[in-house]
């Protein structure tokens, strides 16, 4: 008996060197899966890279709530998975069908990071406990829903940063999430380069900020800025 049909809509921005890795994965754990591609404007090899591993590789404005949506519009799978190009999901092609056939609404994953220093091990524990708190995840969570209450609900807002928080703030006000309790690998490499510490420190700042209601459009030149 066939399985509930899933796509990945991944967007993608100058990710030569990973996009290629992340597809192959895709392929060889979710064999059935779709797999969408939505370029943002790459400047370097990354649509080439994504073509030989991808069948549906699409061009759309800049942004990832323009990307996602784009993806969104021609995928055709029962449920829609966004997936940043630099978080790997781990659990099994059989897992995943088996939560997918209690006919969730819509949810997210547990986060682990890559990295293997000890500060890594308490943000990750403080992700996954906000998130469960709040019902609110982030990107690099893997944010899944019904493709049917994607459309219901109008999809990403046309914001340039904070799109996740917004979209699954509107998602719970219709019906809970389910957590996903299989982690998903999220590359550390902000907090590597940047500094764990002030990683952390500027990533509350942009929350906090948008939680007062900071517009969108200035806390994206703070973040571009940084």
């Amino acid at each position: 008996m066939p399985g509930v049909s899933i796509s990945f809509v991944i967007p993608v921005l100058d990710e030569e060197g990973s996009i290629g890795a992340l597809l192959e994965n895709l392929a060889s754990r979710y064999p059935a899966s779709q797999r969408i591609v939505v370029d943002g404007g790459s400047t370097d090899g990354t649509v080439a890279e994504a073509e030989y591993a991808c069948p549906r590789v699409i061009k759309s404005a800049t942004g990832r709530s323009a990307q996602m949506n784009a993806g969104a519009l021609v995928a055709t799978g029962d449920y829609l998975f966004f997936l940043h190009c630099d978080t790997l999901p781990t659990i099994s092609s059989q897992d995943l069908q088996a939560c997918l056939a209690l006919a969730p609404q819509w949810g997210f994953f547990r986060v682990r990071l890559s990295g293997r220093h000890w500060m890594f091990r308490v943000i990750e524990r403080a992700m996954n406990l906000r998130s469960a708190l709040s019902r609110v995840a982030t990107g690099d969570r893997i944010i899944f829903l019904r493709r049917e209450l994607f459309e219901h609900s109008g999809g990403y807002a046309a914001i340039p940063l904070m799109e996740d928080i917004e979209y699954c703030k509107r998602l719970r006000r219709i019906t809970r999430p389910v957590v996903v309790q299989q982690v998903v690998e999220t590359s550390s490499r902000r907090w590597e380069q940047r500094g764990i510490a002030g990683t952390v420190v500027r990533m509350w700042c942009l929350r906090l900020a948008y939680f007062l209601g900071v517009p969108a459009d200035r806390l994206r030149e703070y973040y571009a800025a940084r």
